[in-house]
């Protein structure tokens, strides 16, 4: 793919007026290659000076540049340029310390997917998988970088050898590639429209540390309109089991062995306290109280979570991550309910089974930390166990965090606060409101039950 060209022509320079008429700035057109440029000035002697030096240049022969449309001659030499794989790579490692593990791969995943948009379009030796492999793998990891296997270095040294400079983002067009790029499936399709945003903000972002380098002027993103379809945040009432259907769930899993019965405390900790499910496997038994009394409630204290990750991603090469409680600050905790049926559970599960690495509550049946893919195939079990054919095809519970919600909606219906049970869940009021009001019961018809009332006063 060349960046430079002698087919330039220079046209007269365009006054732009505004509805009364009077002129408001200069504008200088020319094309290179056929592509259009465009540069204005506010007073004439401005435009007419850049205009003459286009002429002169293209008289002298001068090749144009057609990541710019200007003289290559006039590139900056003080204005520093990168290949977009060196940019990503550096943009990786400046954000690397601060962000969370699950942060890090979800940068790398949307560098990965915008980068052949960056490609100089030379036929490429290696297969496509291959290469997003390689990026996403090690090529956007800080940690893992300098450890590729020999192949994977070849590809991410082609890929370098073959990257466009950061500079051609100047080019509205290739901006919107990268967009475009960074927010489409593989098969081509968009992506989800969290996704989409998500991609969108980490381009902008990456494209905000390329001005603090002085790679680029202005971040391109910005100026680009994008329209993202809507995100639906509303918890779909479908997948919302009620108790019964919850009992017959835990009663599924606890029947599977070996590992049910350490298990199903698991999960009844994410149905009765509505825990996220990397809050409930960091739990330890100094986290908890735990009344002997019947019927009395007992309290959780949190003030950790550890996300599901992988090892790749984590500093300390764990699957899982250990960071503060979602939407809190370091070292911010909370405090949640613990149903008398759930300290029972738990009570029960402590002394038949103690806890596990770390004085964690939950663990696998081989004694190590528990791991998502393991809840995910028991719970998959559970619910061709407990559910009829058309449940288990339904939207009804598919997911372990199905049980939070089941747990949120149960304390709203039950006409619990809803600052309270936003304190309780750790989200904000406004987010509640917005996640589980259709999963209120009831509420429609006594709000038209209320209007039938009015109307006959």
């Amino acid at each position: 793919m060349k960046d430079s060209t002698f087919n330039v022509r220079v046209y007269k320079t365009e006054k732009r007026k505004n509805t009364e008429g009077l002129v408001t700035s200069y504008r200088v057109l020319w094309q290179t290659d056929g592509k259009p440029w465009k540069k204005p000035f506010q007073k004439d002697a401005q435009a007419d000076a850049f205009r003459s030096s286009l002429v002169t240049a293209a008289r002298n022969g001068e090749p144009f540049s057609l990541i710019t449309g200007e003289p290559i001659s006039w590139a900056r030499t003080d204005k520093p340029d990168m290949s977009w794989y060196s940019f990503t790579c550096k943009f990786v490692d400046m954000k690397w310390n601060d962000a969370s593990a699950k942060h890090r791969a979800g940068i790398a995943y949307a560098l990965t997917l915008a980068t052949p948009a960056m490609l100089n379009g030379t036929t490429c030796p290696y297969d496509a998988k291959e290469i997003r492999t390689a990026l996403r793998r090690w090529g956007f990891n800080t940690k893992e970088r300098k450890n590729c296997p020999e192949r994977t270095r070849e590809i991410l040294a082609w890929v370098e050898r073959n990257s466009l400079p950061v500079s051609a983002l100047v080019v509205p067009e290739t901006a919107r590639a990268l967009l475009n790029a960074a927010t489409s499936r593989l098969d081509g399709k968009r992506v989800a429209a969290s996704s989409n945003r998500r991609h969108r903000v980490i381009l902008s972002n990456a494209m905000a540390y390329g001005v603090e380098l002085k790679l680029l002027d202005k971040n391109p993103v910005t100026d680009l309109k994008w329209k993202t379809s809507k995100t639906s945040f509303q918890v779909d009432r479908r997948s919302v089991v009620n108790p019964t259907q919850a009992r017959a769930l835990l009663a599924a899993i606890e029947k599977r062995r070996p590992s049910g019965p350490l298990l199903m405390p698991f999960f009844a900790t994410l149905y009765f306290a509505g825990l996220r499910p990397e809050e409930a496997v960091n739990l330890r038994e100094k986290d908890m109280t735990l009344p002997d009394a019947p019927d009395t409630w007992g309290e959780f204290y949190l003030t950790t979570a550890t996300p599901d990750a992988g090892r790749e991603w984590t500093d300390s090469g764990e699957q899982r991550d250990e960071r503060s409680l979602k939407h809190r600050p370091e070292g911010e905790s909370r405090t949640v309910p613990c149903a008398p049926e759930l300290v029972a559970i738990l009570r029960a599960h402590l002394e038949a089974h103690g806890t596990g690495p770390g004085g964690r509550v939950f663990y696998g049946a081989q004694g190590g930390v528990l791991a998502t893919s393991t809840t995910q195939r028991v719970w998959d079990k559970a619910r061709k166990d407990a559910l009829s054919k058309e449940e288990y095809t339904s939207p009804l519970a598919k997911r372990p965090y199905d049980l939070r919600h089941a747990c949120l909606s149960t304390w709203l219906n039950a006409g619990v606060s809803p600052k309270q049970v936003a304190e309780w869940a750790g989200n904000s009021v406004e987010v509640l409101h917005r996640t589980y009001e259709k999963c209120l019961v009831g509420h429609d018809q006594i709000a038209m039950r209320r209007i039938n009332d009015a109307l006959r006063s």
